[in-house]
């Protein structure tokens, strides 16, 4: 059948009725250049026929010729206005002095019926909704399908359901070059999406109405623009329109230009996508410049903010977007804070170009950056700055502006969120190391030692070579100290000897503070072998600080115990062996190191 449709369609043209299915014909008039074609639809029922959206007077001696090829003009019983557009009502003062039946009606919804009476019409008129949203005749039923808001408040469609045919008025129209009465393949959509950005009010309400039309056992769907959509082009095409978005002339007050503003309208939606996928900032950065780059020049684009702290933030792509802390230029930094209005009131404009005294954001721009206020998404407060460049003599007219303003809503809260998780990621480093770090000494803690040392056990198992090695220390006589002393001359001492730890290791060692005045070193890879060295410089430089009159003149000194780690020894065993060595330097004299003698010394 889609076949054959297609067939008569190629051998016909626009100057002959074309039957599109049992007893429904296409009767509708082609316009030379004109991408908004309205179709006219005729149901052959003998004195009870329907003629669907009749057209407008520029049309409708061709409509009427071909509908009397079929039927008497004087068969036609209802005429079915599905809106009140002049563009397929236009001609009903003319069909309302050709009419002599008495019977004759016009079907359509209230609110539009409210509209079209103003064009004095003798005919009576019948509202839909008070048919029960359907019509008998005599055999065939056609089914009215409220379709609020598609484009109109009283907007429906027309189901036949005998042969599964949709008049689907607006829905489903597109803007076609030429005539083409049947969509070729699913490429049609493109020729509808413009057509539905700008005519309808909203997704959600576009959705509500292909949940409505999708329930119909359909076999073709037939608008009243664009093409004649056969049934196995009905759901693709279905699927592709619960994707986009509508309402495209709440983007700008200044264009009309459809196909432009369905540019615009993808740009925004391709980039709203990315900010949902997307965590990762420097990718959502750079898919705004590409998003820009097929409105505007732009050389560069970099951002500045300011976190609950109180940091500036300044995200580039030298630094790839990370989010470096940094000053705010003095004009930025006067702007934030301040409410919508109070921007414009400033500035008049939602963006600006400004001198901004930073080299770094010109470098790449021989006039000014642009700059565009990010407004947080709860107080309405400009809470950063999106800094643009262009190329020399780049002109920013008011369309190009409204994009850029239009970006910045999603922007901004793709800013605030980056601000957020950096904000989040610096507290969580900090809780991080509060926990890894002893608080007194700043080495680290017990918890740190067994996740980190672990790693390097696991290493030295797979290779002999990377060994480990464990230095445990002791200082002599930290009891006396503190009863002595008191606790705080203890502190004191515990510092001073992390210090002396500190400048005795090499980096990749891994110093602890095990508890009270227990430490301990782990000694990795090349360096494992000479951990009694390490342990002997750090007891000779204890021996030899002056600590002044700390303790009274009195030296300090500490006892260490040696271990090498061998494969596939657990870490507790090696710590328990160098804890054994330690123990026997303190029964040796103290102010000593001992090797563990149950373990050769790593090759």
């Amino acid at each position: 059948m889609e076949a054959d449709l297609l067939a008569r369609a190629a051998e016909l043209g626009p100057e002959e009725p074309i039957q599109i299915a049992e007893r429904i014909w296409w009767v509708g008039h082609y316009l030379e250049g004109d991408p908004f074609q309205c179709h006219v639809y005729l149901i052959e029922n003998g004195d009870n026929s329907v003629l669907i959206d009749p057209g407008s007077k520029l049309t409708f001696d061709t409509t009427l010729r071909k509908i009397e090829q079929i039927v008497p003009f004087e068969s036609i019983r209802y005429f079915v206005l599905q809106h009140q557009d002049p563009d397929i009502t236009g001609v009903m003062p003319v069909i309302d002095s050709m009419v002599t039946r008495d019977d004759a009606v016009i079907l359509s919804h209230w609110r539009a019926i409210v509209l079209l009476k103003h064009y004095g019409l003798e005919l009576p008129f019948q509202c839909v909704e008070k048919l029960g949203w359907s019509l008998d005749l005599g055999g065939r039923t056609l089914e009215f399908v409220f379709t609020p808001y598609l484009h109109f408040p009283g907007a429906f469609t027309t189901f036949d359901r005998s042969t599964g045919v949709l008049f689907s008025s607006d829905i489903f129209g597109g803007f076609t070059e030429g005539f083409t009465l049947v969509a070729q393949d699913e490429g049609y959509f493109e020729a509808m999406r413009p057509f539905h950005e700008h005519y309808m009010p909203s997704r959600e309400v576009l959705f509500d109405g292909l949940a409505k039309i999708e329930a119909l056992p359909l076999q073709m769907i037939c608008p009243q623009h664009g093409s004649i959509i056969p049934r196995h082009l009905i759901d693709p095409i279905i699927k592709e329109l619960k994707n986009i978005d509508c309402g495209i002339y709440t983007l700008v007050q200044t264009s009309s230009e459809i196909q432009r503003l369905s540019e615009l309208n993808r740009m925004l939606h391709a980039f709203v996508q990315t900010l949902i996928l997307r965590r990762d900032f420097a990718t959502i950065a750079a898919d705004l410049i590409e998003q820009l780059g097929k409105v505007l020049p732009i050389a560069g684009l970099c951002f500045h903010a300011r976190d609950a702290n109180g940091r500036t933030l300044l995200f580039e792509p030298e630094t790839h977007y990370r989010g470096v802390e940094t000053e705010m230029p003095k004009v930025l930094d006067d702007a934030l804070g301040i409410t919508r209005e109070a921007w414009t009131k400033r500035f008049g404009r939602p963006f600006t170009r400004m001198e901004l005294q930073c080299a770094r954001l010109r470098h790449k721009a021989a006039e000014p950056p642009f700059i565009l206020p990010l407004f947080s998404s709860e107080e309405e407060v400009v809470h950063g700055f999106a800094v643009l460049t262009f190329p020399g003599g780049t002109e920013v007219d008011a369309e190009a502006a409204n994009t850029l303003v239009q970006m910045s809503i999603p922007l901004s809260v793709a800013v605030e969120r980056e601000v957020i998780f950096q904000s989040l990621d610096r507290e969580r480093q900090k809780f991080y190391e509060r926990s890894i770090r002893d608080p007194l000494t700043g080495l680290y803690t017990r918890l740190y030692m067994q996740e980190t040392v672990q790693r390097f056990l696991d290493i030295h198992d797979r290779d002999a070579a990377a060994g480990v090695s464990v230095v445990v220390l002791d200082l002599d006589n930290f009891k006396g100290i503190n009863d002595t002393f008191g606790h705080h001359v203890g502190d004191e001492v515990l510092r001073i000897f992390a210090d002396v730890i500190r400048r005795g290791i090499r980096h990749g060692d891994v110093p602890v503070r095990l508890g009270g005045e227990e430490f301990a070193v782990f000694v990795v890879g090349s360096s494992a072998p000479k951990a009694p060295d390490l342990a002997e410089r750090i007891r000779a430089e204890l021996a030899d600080t002056d600590l002044g009159t700390l303790l009274d003149g009195r030296k300090l000194t500490v006892s260490a115990g040696v271990a090498f780690r061998a494969q596939r020894e657990p870490l507790d065993a090696a710590v328990e062996r160098a804890d054994i060595a330690l123990y026997q330097a303190k029964h040796q004299g103290k102010n000593r190191v001992v090797i563990d003698p149950l373990n050769t010394e790593p090759a």
